[in-house]
């Protein structure tokens, strides 16, 4: 069942830069709403002492081998059991993928500007919970006061801006999906499934935090209509009703995490394996 049609949420009002980052206020307050794992601005982001960059992902072996084994020790914490190499491989690639969406997307969804951030610019400590970025390079619209910062550049308008976001991740997270594919079993676009969907959730996760649930989900949409190689799909959303008959927003995944392996009665929320009885109790319960 679609998501009825309705007038988007006006986007909002693009922020005063606060000083030399044009993303400070937007990280500022995805910090708050969701610490973990928390962002940092680095004039060059780390590596050694448990920071991995995403160009050491994408290009070192070994690194990525240490990358995985943190995700396998942690789901024999977690589970008390072995998960398939497979498996792991997508626990730890979700791990970085969700969040660097979001290194992109909030600013974005907050204050309507757009980082390019190449794989470089990123770094991530696993144990810390800490994601160091460096942002040199940014899309905004005419008249942000932001536009007259170094690294700007002026796009016409949203869909302009809304390619500018696909075009960012993408540009991240190519490389960082190839290394991964041989230690998922997966090919190309089973991997941009995944990236489509943290992408999609991502955003739908920062729109319920901050208040703007039925804005993300118009968002999302807009940002991910269909046809947007190399993302697999569009955003999906579809609309359920809850016992009180009010609105509850799901979409069906293009990727499976393959969760239910560990836990077959437990299947995430947005799985196809996830009825709409299912789906329906459980977000009626959480709210």
């Amino acid at each position: 069942m679609p998501v009825p049609a309705s007038a988007p949420t006006p986007a909002p009002a693009p922020v005063p830069s606060p000083g030399p980052s044009p993303v400070a206020a937007a990280y500022a307050r995805l910090a708050e709403v969701l610490p973990d794992p928390l962002v940092v601005e680095s004039a060059v982001p780390p590596t050694g002492d448990g920071w991995v960059s995403a160009v050491q992902l994408a290009t070192d072996g070994p690194t990525l081998d240490a990358f995985l084994a943190y995700d396998a020790e942690q789901v024999v914490r977690d589970h008390g059991r072995e998960a398939r190499p497979d498996v792991v491989a997508g626990f730890a690639l979700h791990r970085y993928v969700w969040p660097v969406c979001l290194l992109v997307t909030t600013p974005w969804f907050l204050h309507r500007r757009v980082p390019r951030l190449p794989p470089e610019s990123v770094s991530f400590h696993p144990a810390r919970g800490r994601l160091a970025v460096s942002v040199r390079d940014f899309a905004c619209l005419p008249g942000d006061p932001a536009a007259a910062l170094p690294g700007a550049r002026t796009v016409p308008d949203e869909a302009a801006l809304r390619a500018e976001v696909r075009t960012s991740v993408a540009g991240h997270l190519g490389p960082v999906l190839d290394a991964f594919g041989p230690r998922m079993r997966r090919g190309r676009r089973a991997l941009w499934g995944t990236a489509t969907d943290d992408l999609a959730e991502g955003l739908w996760h920062l729109g319920t935090l901050v208040g703007e649930e039925r804005r993300a989900v118009t968002e999302a949409g807009l940002l991910l209509p269909g046809g947007t190689p190399p993302y697999t799909r569009g955003a999906a959303f579809r609309e359920l009703r809850g016992p009180a008959g009010e609105a509850l927003p799901t979409r069906d995944r293009a990727s499976c995490c393959f969760y239910y392996t560990l836990r077959p009665d437990d299947a995430c929320g947005t799985c196809p394996r996830t009825c709409d009885a299912e789906r329906i109790e459980r977000t009626a319960r959480t709210r």
